[in-house]
């Protein structure tokens, strides 16, 4: 039996999806919401992750809320709650440190531009390898 779901959010639409067929397919478990804000990378360049790292946690925790905000609105729609976790750093990364803590992992995938899926694709495929638990991914 399912009892703890973890879905990752990036603000997206498929990412809402995502969370909204968890909340459906496991109506009895305990759904975790994680969003990871980027840290430094070779598109955004180290003053990203040092920006965040000087804002500490309360500016990590500021830059996830829209993301959560939206959660626990579609939760709301669908007479449940959800908890969340924030995480800086790479998104694969961020997700597996923690799907260990859970039953299953659920995520969306992006279809759309090349970018789209050199980026978020990347995530979904790197979480579907490396998960200690089973990864549902929703298009």
């Amino acid at each position: 039996m399912i009892s703890r779901v973890l879905v990752a959010m990036d603000g997206s639409d498929l990412s809402e999806r995502a969370l909204r067929y968890a909340l459906d397919a496991h109506r009895d478990a305990e759904v975790s919401v994680i969003h990871v804000v980027g840290g430094a990378s070779p598109m955004m360049g180290a003053a990203a992750g040092i920006a965040l790292s000087e804002a500490g946690d309360d500016g990590i925790r500021e830059a996830a809320e829209p993301v959560f905000e939206r959660a626990r609105e579609i939760a709301a729609e669908c007479d449940a709650t959800v908890d969340t976790i924030v995480e800086v750093g790479k998104p694969a990364r961020g997700i597996l440190d923690h799907a260990e803590e859970f039953d299953v992992v659920v995520l969306g995938t992006h279809s759309g531009s090349l970018a789209d899926r050199l980026l978020v694709g990347n995530v979904a495929k790197a979480v579907f390898q490396r998960s200690p638990v089973p990864v549902t991914v929703v298009r």
